[in-house]
């Protein structure tokens, strides 16, 4: 089992781990509005983190510390008590993340508020499975590969499962609800990226793609194919030729939705009355680089 941040890339590709890439989130971003993409694997443009984006990363940090302890120890309590230290670390490493609070003088009384709502989260991954019974083969599994047509694509898999017969399971844990139509599609998205990159990767399509619904305890599998895996491919193909195509220029256009509602450049987007920043050009290094924040989901 690997406990800490695990790998697996193409020893010959190593070297080329900066050049532009394409990782499920930003991938999301530009189906979603070509724009957001800009703003945030282009311009790079800071977003305030919210309390549940933030949450969500504690709970991942803490899960994958907990696989890192002797079986007999993953157990609900030690899982609570990992939840304070985890959180002084990330604010440590990003000092940033402590704007999630509001400057007042109650700040210790709503990070205890905060970390205990944290504490549902992990007692509801408890209910949907015993870790004590599992050895992941890697968690916080970076997986890179280059596909047929270029495209260098790159994720990180919360966990990987490996069975004795060698099928594979691919885990991922999400601190929202069980999702509605359009998160349902952003979340299979995800997964069926994380299985195109571990077939072509390993040539072994994944037996299961879970999702893990800690806050109402509800889990959901799929089961990819081949032929369905060669169609997301060219989705992938698709939607990197058209942000190349927009790259020379920055012609990278808004796409209004209810989606606006959650953006936080609604001001500067040109769809609601904004003026976007002038284009920056496209950028080195990698503009196809994942977040903390972006692999908590």
């Amino acid at each position: 089992m690997l406990s800490g941040p695990g790998t697996d890339t193409d020893p010959a590709q190593a070297q080329a781990r900066r050049r532009p890439a394409l990782s499920p989130s930003r991938a999301g971003d530009f189906k979603q509005c070509p724009l957001l993409y800009r703003f945030r694997a282009v311009d790079r443009l800071p977003e305030r983190p919210t309390q549940a984006q933030v949450r969500g990363t504690v709970v991942h940090a803490v899960l994958e510390q907990l696989y890192g302890l002797p079986a007999a120890e993953r157990v609900p309590a030690r899982a609570r008590a990992l939840l304070a230290p985890t959180w002084a670390r990330l604010v440590e490493e990003s000092p940033e993340l402590a704007a999630i609070f509001d400057d007042a003088a109650d700040v210790p009384e709503q990070r205890d508020r905060w970390l205990d709502s944290a504490t549902g989260l992990l007692d509801g991954y408890f209910e949907l499975e015993d870790p004590r019974r599992l050895e992941p083969a890697a968690c916080e599994l970076l997986v890179e590969t280059e596909l047929a047509s270029g495209v260098l694509v790159r994720g990180y898999i919360d966990r990987l499962d490996i069975a004795p017969t060698g099928e594979i399971r691919v885990v991922d844990y999400k601190t929202g609800t069980a999702p509605r139509e359009i998160g349902e599609a952003k979340a299979l998205f995800q997964m069926k990226f994380y299985a195109l990159a571990l077939w072509r990767l390993r040539g072994v399509v994944p037996r299961q793609l879970r999702l893990m619904y800690l806050a109402d305890r509800q889990s959901l599998a799929y089961t990819p194919d081949e032929a369905e895996l060669a169609r997301f491919e060219r989705t992938l193909d698709a939607i990197w030729q058209a942000i190349l195509r927009a790259a020379p220029t920055g012609d990278f256009r808004p796409n209004k939705s209810r989606l606006c509602d959650w953006c936080s450049h609604q001001a500067i987007c040109p769809a609601w009355g904004g003026t976007a920043p002038d284009y920056p050009g496209w950028p080195e290094p990698d503009p196809g680089e994942e977040t903390v924040l972006d692999r908590a989901d």
